[in-house]
């Protein structure tokens, strides 16, 4: 009777350690799934503003902008001013 008890406490010691290891790793798991959602959620900002630009590539004000500090045009009857 006296084994039999002992056997049943350590089976059940061992499943208890058990239970508290799964514990402590399913509260990292949650903090890695917390960080990652957060990754996740910046990447698809950054999508949705690599979207927005672009359609902004594919107007002519982006393209007036390159031109002129890239390449230096102007436009017609543009007056510049060259500080000496």
């Amino acid at each position: 009777m006296i084994l039999i008890t002992s056997v049943l406490v350590l089976v059940f010691a061992a499943s208890m350690i058990k239970v508290f290891s799964i514990k402590k790793d399913q509260a990292s798991y949650s903090e890695k799934e917390e960080y990652y959602s957060m990754l996740v959620a910046g990447e698809e900002k950054r999508s949705e503003e690599l979207v927005e630009f672009e359609k902004y590539t594919q107007t002519n004000a982006y393209i007036e902008e390159v031109a002129k500090e890239r390449y230096g045009l102007v436009k017609d009857g543009e007056i510049i001013f060259v500080a000496e």
